[in-house]
């Protein structure tokens, strides 16, 4: 009886290291097969929109706005994560369920389409190149803040030529996940955080007051900065991201199948001369080249359901293995990324200008604009400060100007089924957004960059409600977010202990995701179960809510700027 304790002692001892080791198992997974998604969706916040609206909104109020940063990044986890929710359960992204639920209903048909769909497309397609726009004139801005001898039309020239990354990397929305292009926005993000942490330290910042910024205030309700907080909240929630991180989700990221090669045979893996070497670079270019501008094939579209019904949901195991990794990579990455790139601008700002010596500057009484936070830093600060201000916002910039891009490619061929190649899809993105950019750019110069910048957000605020409504409506609906569990898997309903499951421990899968609320409930076809993944009442009303105070807001200022009371 003496060796019971020490027995004890030894099966508990190694029940904890069991459950270290999945739990490490679990974080190398998530580290190497998960993480990437959340970078990419997370680029969208802190665009160089966000810049302008943070930076006006640290000028002038101070740290008192923190509250309002905390409060955008928490609406943005919770649509962001719907997102994700959606494409993995349902293997569809939002555009694309759009499309399903309106091209051919049973009734009235035209009706929706052109009442429905198709001013949904168009406001989606605004969406994109307002927000392209925006980015393009913010990369444009780095690089004049870099080379000021560089004309800023010029910049914007040069910023528009990113989209042949995009295909030198790959198609980042094919079935499985482009490492290469999720690791290259992975950088950029990184970049921006560590410019903005070397440049937080070198102002003086009253850390004390910057903390109590995080406490809501009734200082929040008063007009003016009423409006920068809906301002700030309508700049960082990206209509855009939503359409973008429903894609994505729908990607297989545990899969090993390589992706399909057409020139691949056995005597590729036979020693070549150099000659050939060549030859086959030669060919592989060519063979890009062509990919690139190809037209898919019409048949293609004829195998893909053609009303929301015929549609499938993604398998049950699909499902468990990434619905609760992505929603974790997405809240780490807007909560640990997003929101503190933007307290950080928001910060400094209220250093400089509201603090600072940007106080007593000759246009104080008007908010700040991104070229006099970088003269600003250079002249007060330093000029590594005012080099790194310019590099984070290059790299902002440039980060959400591929992904807009990406994001208009979603739009179009969800909504409207396009049969052209992403390249050309791309490139004529690039255009519609460059081309106001460069008239801009020419015709106002530095002042014309702010207003195009705040307008932008104006737009994207008012273009949300009308895409959070149908992901709000697709992630609630049981019939939609209900995916069937495999007969194999129902033993791990019976109770321990019961004659059907001997050895639970043994039999019973580890779970390695978060607890869930999804309920499993019996088809009445048969012993098939449906396993449940729609939004409980709580988040239901919750983004309800949010919605509703959404559109309560563009109303405002929509009034507020009728009347001439914007500040």
């Amino acid at each position: 009886m003496s060796c019971l304790p020490q027995v004890e002692a030894k099966q508990n001892k190694w029940q904890v290291r069991k459950r270290l080791h999945k739990a490490y198992d679990v974080v190398v997974l998530h580290l190497s097969k998960h993480t990437g998604v959340g970078f990419v969706c997370a680029v969208a916040y802190f665009d160089p929109g966000n810049w302008g609206v943070d930076l006006q909104a640290g000028s002038e109020y101070g740290y008192k706005l923190l509250s309002i940063v905390l409060l955008a990044g928490i609406l943005a986890v919770l649509l962001q994560s719907l997102a994700s929710k959606l494409g993995c359960v349902t293997g569809t992204d939002l555009a694309s369920h759009c499309r399903l639920l309106l091209y051919n209903r049973p009734k009235h048909t035209l009706l929706y389409r052109w009442l429905v769909l198709y001013p949904l497309y168009v406001l989606a397609e605004i969406a994109i190149i307002s927000t392209d726009l925006a980015e393009l004139l913010g990369s444009a801005m780095g690089l004049v803040m870099l080379f000021p001898r560089l004309p800023l039309w010029a910049g914007v020239l040069i910023t528009a030529c990113d989209v042949f990354v995009i295909l030198l990397v790959g198609d980042p929305l094919r079935r499985q996940p482009v490492k290469l292009f999720e690791w290259l926005i992975a950088a950029m993000v990184f970049g921006v955080l560590i410019c903005m942490l070397v440049i937080i330290t070198k102002v003086d910042v009253d850390w004390g007051q910057a903390f109590l910024g995080y406490v809501p205030s009734k200082n929040v309700f008063q007009a003016g900065s009423l409006y920068t907080s809906i301002g700030v909240i309508g700049a960082t929630v990206m209509p855009h991201s939503l359409f973008l991180g429903s894609a994505l989700a729908t990607q297989d990221r545990l899969s090993k199948t390589p992706l399909k090669h057409d020139n691949l045979s056995i005597s590729s893996l036979e020693p070549v001369s150099q000659e050939r070497k060549t030859t086959g670079i030669l060919n592989r270019v060519k063979s890009s080249w062509n990919e690139a501008f190809r037209t898919k094939a019409a048949d293609n579209h004829e195998d893909r359901p053609q009303r929301h019904e015929d549609r499938e949901n993604n398998s049950f195991r699909f499902v468990e293995s990434h619905v609760y990794h992505g929603v974790v990579d997405i809240v780490l990455s807007l909560l640990g990324v997003a929101v503190v790139i933007n307290s950080m601008i928001l910060i400094v700002s209220s250093a400089v200008f509201y603090y600072g010596q940007g106080r007593f500057r000759s246009d104080s009484q008007n908010p700040a604009s991104l070229f006099d936070a970088h003269d600003l830093l250079s002249r007060y600060v330093g000029k590594p400060a005012g080099v790194l201000f310019a590099v984070a916002l290059l790299f902002s910039g440039q980060s959400s100007t591929i992904i807009a891009t990406v994001a208009g490619q979603i739009v179009s061929e969800g909504f409207l089924n396009w049969s052209i190649s992403p390249f050309i899809r791309r490139i004529s993105t690039r255009l519609l957004s460059m081309i106001p950019a460069m008239v801009v750019a020419l015709a106002m110069g530095r002042s014309g960059v702010d207003q195009l910048l705040v307008a932008s957000q104006v737009v994207l605020s008012i273009v949300l409600p009308f895409v959070m409504f149908p992901l709000l409506w697709l992630t609630t609906s049981k019939k939609i977010m209900s995916v069937k569990k495999p007969e194999s898997d129902l033993t791990t309903l019976t109770p321990a202990g019961s004659p059907s499951s001997p050895d639970m421990s043994k039999c019973e899968t580890p779970k390695t995701s978060l607890p869930t609320e999804h309920d499993v409930e019996a088809s009445p076809d048969g012993p098939t179960e449906m396993v449940d993944y729609s939004n409980g009442k709580i988040v239901a009303s919750i983004g309800y809510l949010v919605w509703a105070g959404i559109i309560v807001a563009n109303v405002y200022v929509i009034v507020m700027l009728a009347l001439g009371k914007s500040g």
